[in-house]
Formats: structure tokens, C-alpha cells, sequence
């Protein structure tokens, strides 16, 4: 039916970004299953439709936290401008070297489940006696190119691998995730647009489901600057395990997905 695609993308993009938001991650990866499984979208269109989502649902956190003033900072400027160069290598990866679907997501699998679990362990059970320093700029940098490459390859836009990895090594959740979020954004307008181009000298299903990805980005677009107004009254431990437990969770739920 015509109107399932809208309705349903529409609340998904919602309910999905509430949660996710508050700790820098679009909610794009939740929403992989989603697309493949219920609405069927073919790979590898699948990530330009993600990423498409993250386009249009970003503008809603990011707007909240600038209006507090949490994009400002060294920060956001080296995300941003380390995953822009990546994401653009990672597409084409995407689309040339990627095609499957089992290994994309034994990828995942294999990158979040641990990470999260990572995450959680650090949380419940902190080094007291040795706090976790905060990388050095450079160790950032170096980072979101690398984020930027599986975030151009997956069409996560990167906030969900870089948030765990930020947060583990000392930086608090409430400064990673606005800059999470910007480099989200930023990478997934570069990544949109690559994909684009390249479905114009590609075959295949390249192209992304534009009504399903701006159903769903729109229902991101309002649930996202709900859970960047929430985030501020959440405690820090709570955020932490979110976004171990999010992160966890992706990677468990792709690793079934590919074993079975």
C-alpha cells in the first residue's frame, strides 16, 4: 500500500532518533533492519537511503544544540573535517567492493558488539585509580577518517562508532555527542551525494528509496531535537550505558541477521 512506506518510515524515524539522539547516534543503523526487512529496500541502495535520513533528521538535534551552544569547540571541527575525506572512499567501497550483504553485516557485527560491550564494562566497573585520558587531537583526527570510511561504507554517517570510542577514552557524553552528531550530518550530505553520482555510471539498485528516506528523516527531524532537549537531564553514567547498551545491541542484532 502507498501510504505504508510514509506512515511507517515516518514512525520509525521518530521512536528510533528519541532514543538515540541523546548520545550521538542518528538512529541510522536501527533503522538498516528496518529498511531491509519490512520495507525491503535492496542492497546497496539501502545505504544511500540511510544516509538520506540522516540528511534531513539531522537538522533537528543539531539545531537544539546549538542553540545551547554544545557545537561550539575544537571538537566538532575535527570530526567534521576528518570524516568528510572518508566518507567519500567509503561510498565507493560500498558500492564496487561491498555488494553483499552477509559480509556488511558481519562488519558491523564484528565492529559494534564488541565496542558496546566495551563501553558498558568500562561504566559499571570504572579504573578508579587510573581515569581514562582524553585522546590527543591528532588520535581524534585520525579517528573520524577512519569513522568516516565505514560510515561512508555502511551509511551511518559514523556517530555510532565514534561516540562509544570517544566516550570510552575519558571524553563525556554530553560534549562527543552534538560533535557525533555534526560529523553525521556532514558525512552523510558528502555520502548522499556520492552515491548519487555514482548511480549514474553504476548498475544495480545504487540510487536511494527517496520517499522512504525522507518519510523516515522526517520523523527523525522531530525526534531528534526531542532527544537532544531531553539529554541534559540525563546523569552521565546513564548516557554511558545508552550508548554501550545502543551500540551492543546493533552489533548483536547484524551478527544474527548474518548467522542466520
Amino acid at each position: 500500500m502507498d501510504w505504508w512506506p510514509g506512515l511507517g518510515g515516518l514512525a520509525a524515524g521518530l521512536l528510533i532518533s528519541v532514543v538515540t539522539a541523546p548520545v550521538g547516534v542518528s538512529g541510522a543503523v536501527f533503522l538498516l533492519p528496518v529498511q531491509l526487512s519490512v520495507f525491503a529496500v535492496p542492497n546497496p541502495a539501502v545505504t544511500p537511503t540511510n544516509l538520506l535520513f540522516n540528511v534531513v533528521a539531522g537538522p533537528g538535534a543539531l539545531w537544539r544544540h546549538r542553540r545551547t551552544g554544545a557545537l561550539r569547540g575544537p571538537l566538532t571541527r575535527r570530526l567534521v573535517l576528518g570524516t568528510l575525506p572518508g566518507v567519500v572512499a567509503g561510498a565507493a567501497i560500498r558500492v564496487f567492493a561491498l555488494p553483499g550483504p552477509t559480509v556488511f553485516r558481519l562488519l558491523i557485527a564484528g565492529l559494534l558488539l564488541p565496542l558496546g560491550l566495551w563501553l558498558c564494562l568500562r561504566t559499571l566497573r570504572p579504573v578508579r585509580h587510573r581515569p581514562a585520558a582524553e585522546p590527543a587531537a591528532r588520535t581524534v583526527t585520525g579517528l573520524a577518517v577512519a569513522v568516516g570510511v565505514v560510515g561512508g561504507i555502511y551509511g551511518i554517517g559514523g556517530g555510532s562508532l565514534l561516540g562509544p570510542v570517544l566516550v570510552g577514552r575519558g571524553m563525556p557524553v554530553a560534549r562527543v555527542a552534538p560533535a557525533a552528531l555534526a560529523a553525521t550530518f556532514a558525512t552523510s550530505v558528502v555520502g548522499a551525494a556520492t552515491f548519487a553520482l555514482l548511480s549514474l555510471t553504476s548498475g544495480g539498485e545504487i540510487a536511494p528509496d527517496w520517499y522512504l528516506g525522507l518519510s523516515c528523516g522526517l520523523g527523525g527531524l522531530v525526534g531528534g531535537y526531542l532527544g537532544a532537549r531531553v539529554q541534559p537531564y540525563l546523569p552521565e553514567t546513564a548516557l554511558r550505558l545508552l550508548l554501550g547498551g545502543l551500540a551492543a545491541a546493533i552489533g548483536a542484532l547484524y551478527a544474527l541477521r548474518a548467522l542466520g
